[in-house]
Order: C-alpha cells, then sequence, then structure tokens
C-alpha cells in the first residue's frame, strides 16, 4: 500500500507528468522499445530517488518494460508530492514519499521498498544498498544487481568494495559521460541557481560567489553564476581541479581566505563540513550558503544551530540565523540539495539523458545476469553512445557519418608524415 500524503494532488502531478514526457523523447523511445520487448517481465524493481516529475517518466518506462516497481524517495526534502499522488494511482506501481520527511519515515519508506523483496535497485546515494547489505542481507542472493545515479553514492559504494562487502553488481550510472558531463554540468548549474533565487531573489550580477568543488557539478555551478554576472572563487582540495578552475578564469584560494570575502556559497564538493563555524564567523553581514551536494552535512549546520542567537524561517525555505556579533546569516533549503528543497530539480531534457542511462543499465543487468561480479560496473562506451544519439535525434539534430576511408585510417597505424 503507498504512502501518500494528499491525493488530492493527483491530477496536477498527471499533468506535469505530462509535460515531462514532452521534453524526454530519448526516454519515451526506450519506453516504446521496451513496451514491445519487455525485457523485464516478472521482475520488480526497487528504486531510491528523487520522486520529480522527471523520475516519475522513468519508472512509467520501466513499468512498460514489464516490471512492477516500488519506490521511495532519497532525499527528505526532493519529493514532489504531486507526482507522489499520480504515481499511486498508476498500474504495477507502489510509491512512499513526502516533501519534509522525518528520519523515521525515511527509513521506513527504505524498508517498505525493500519487503517488495526487489530484483534490481536504482538508488541515489547508496543509502538502498546500504540497508540491504547491512539489515537485509539475506535478500541478496536473490537480486541481479542495481544501478548508482550520483557520485556521492558511487564513492560509498567503491568503498564497499575496499571492504569486499559489496556482495551485487552495480552499474556507476554516473560514470556515463551522458550522465555527469550533462546532468551534474549543466542540470546543477541551473537547478541551483533556480532553487537560490526562489528562496532568496538575490540578484546574481555583481556578487562574489564562492563555489566549494570544482568537480562537474561545482564546473557547472560556476559556470552559471559567471553567465550571471558574478565574480566567482572556487575552493578545492585537488590539485587539478584547482588548476582548471585556474584556467577557466576564476579566482581560487583556500576556504578560509574565501569566507570573508563572499556573498553567496555553494557547496558541490560531497565531503563533510567544508563549510564550517569558524568560517561562518567571518561572514558578511546577510551572507547566503546553499548546498548541492546530495547530504545535507557538507554545511555544517548543526554547530550554527548551537551557536547561533536566534533562528527563524524568513521565505520559502530560507532560514536566517543570527549570530553573536550581530550578523545573520542565511541557509537555503536547510543545508539540502538546495535544487531540489527550494526548487524541482534538473530540467526535464537532461534528466532523460541521465534516467536513459539507469533504463538500459537495468536492461545491462538483465542481459548479463550471472555474468557480472559483485564490484562497481561502467557501462561500455557504446551505450552511452547510443544514449547521446537518441537525445541527438530528440533535438533534432544531425551529425556526419565516418566514410569507409576514414574507417579505414582510423583502424590502422602505416601511414604517417
Amino acid at each position: 500500500m503507498s504512502y501518500v500524503k494528499d491525493p488530492s494532488l493527483a491530477e496536477q502531478g498527471r499533468l506535469n507528468l505530462e509535460i515531462a514526457e514532452k521534453r524526454m523523447g530519448a526516454l519515451m523511445h526506450l519506453k516504446g522499445i521496451f513496451e514491445k520487448e519487455k525485457p523485464f517481465a516478472g521482475l520488480t524493481i526497487g528504486m531510491a530517488l528523487h520522486v520529480t516529475k522527471e523520475t516519475g517518466i522513468l519508472v512509467r518506462t520501466l513499468v512498460a518494460g514489464g516490471a512492477k516497481v516500488a519506490i521511495t524517495g532519497c532525499n527528505p526534502l526532493s519529493t514532489q508530492d504531486d507526482i507522489v499522488a499520480a504515481l499511486a494511482e498508476e498500474k504495477d506501481t507502489l510509491v512512499w514519499a513526502y516533501k519534509g520527511e522525518s528520519s523515521e519515515d525515511y527509513y521506513k519508506f527504505l524498508n517498505a521498498v525493500i519487503d517488495t523483496k526487489p530484483h534490481i535497485i536504482i538508488d541515489d546515494g547508496c543509502d538502498l544498498v546500504t540497508e540491504i547489505h547491512t539489515k537485509h542481507p539475506a535478500l541478496l542472493s536473490e537480486m541481479i544487481g542495481g544501478c548508482e545515479e550520483t557520485t556521492t553514492g558511487i564513492v560509498r559504494l567503491h568503498a564497499m568494495q575496499k571492504e569486499n562487502v559489496l556482495k551485487i553488481p552495480m552499474i556507476a550510472v554516473n560514470d556515463n559521460k551522458t550522465k555527469h558531463l550533462m546532468d551534474n554540468y549543466y542540470g546543477t548549474g541551473q537547478s541551483t541557481f533556480d532553487g537560490i533565487l526562489r528562496s532568496t531573489n538575490l540578484l546574481i550580477a555583481g556578487k562574489t560567489v564562492v563555489v566549494i568543488g570544482y568537480g562537474s557539478c561545482g564546473k557547472g555551478v560556476a559556470m552559471r553564476a559567471q553567465g550571471l554576472g558574478a565574480q566567482v572563487i572556487v575552493t578545492e582540495v585537488d590539485n587539478f581541479a584547482a588548476l582548471q578552475a585556474l584556467m577557466d578564469g576564476h579566482r581560487v584560494m583556500k576556504m578560509e581566505d574565501a569566507a570573508s570575502v563572499g556573498d553567496l556559497f555553494i557547496t558541490v564538493s560531497g565531503n563533510l563540513h567544508v563549510i564550517r563555524y569558524e568560517h561562518m564567523e567571518k561572514m558578511k553581514d546577510a551572507a547566503v550558503l546553499a548546498n548541492s551536494g546530495h547530504f545535507n552535512h557538507e554545511i555544517d549546520i548543526d554547530t550554527l544551530e548551537s551557536k547561533a542567537s536566534r533562528k527563524r524561517r524568513v521565505r520559502h525555505y530560507l532560514d536566517e540565523y543570527l549570530m553573536k556579533s550581530g550578523r545573520v546569516i542565511y541557509i537555503a533549503g536547510e543545508g539540502r540539495l538546495v535544487n531540489l528543497a527550494s526548487a524541482e530539480g534538473h530540467p526535464s531534457e537532461v534528466m532523460s539523458l541521465s534516467f536513459c542511462g539507469q533504463a538500459l543499465s537495468c536492461k545491462y543487468l538483465v542481459d548479463n545476469k550471472g555474468k557480472l561480479p559483485s564490484e562497481v560496473i561502467t557501462l561500455p562506451p557504446n551505450i552511452d553512445d547510443y544514449i547521446a544519439g537518441l537525445q541527438l535525434v530528440a533535438m533534432d539534430t544531425a551529425i556526419d557519418e565516418l566514410t569507409p576511408e576514414q574507417v579505414k585510417y582510423l583502424g590502422s597505424w602505416q601511414e604517417g608524415t
């Protein structure tokens, strides 16, 4: 039995799903193929993803392929309640989620998905994988494998593999070029500022924006900040990433130095406490802090709450903290994924690419059942290329093809200067 906070939102959810379908041509192409081939007939797929309109189209795609789908959220603030209400009415679909979940409900819903005994799991952040491995290991022998959506989850999976505790094949969807160079870069950049602007209505032009972390997500955020007229400072711990940021025209400095300079701070590091209270003490009055990393511990909000003189909600998912110095600091989206807590997440077009990766990963697991090691696996490059081709068709774009002479040349070594 699904959990739906407000069933009256179902009609709005259906409308949003309808709009998403129009913008997710690549995934809709796969849905058509799956409807004919039924690659998931007789299988249950358990999911812990952001329950958004885009995820709803992935659910429909898997159901079209013959699967029964059980889904919950992967972040307490990322669920769209209208989508939950709509999905709960659809065939072969169970859903447990609501925006603002308590920690108790979050894990209760994860276990509701696990109770369906899924053959394949799709995770975002590795919480579902961890819960099964630590508390339901008896299910692992019957599982075909799983897929992980995000950078943070893949870091955790590699840690599991290193300790020899990973017991099923897990496909690192984030390793696809059509994921981390599209979703992370273009999606995170745009949706992060969508969330920040909905919470703050801040003018970005003329501000100093500090981006903490310069991976694919950080690059996308910095690019959008620069495009909106901001001066960008990047903080990093990786030499090459810092060098890239410098070559891209950004200032690079330590966080302890950037703290007193920035107007807006955005964490995209995937790490713990990259903004600490010692940094907050140096910040300007009315500095804004936001996070677009998966978990809500990139900003040390616990220490801030213990030391602030006052906390109050002043706008849509914008909390004001009064420091003992008399200055205030604003936290957008409670320090969780600001693009989902304060806005609607990535645009449908870019999520179509990511979810093609998820759908084809599930098919790859089925096609190679029993043949894959219990390790973190990257999809073959030809599948990634196929996804990119689907998106080009969806965008009505044609590209050249190699001539036979060019194919021969690229496969030879004799010709030189």
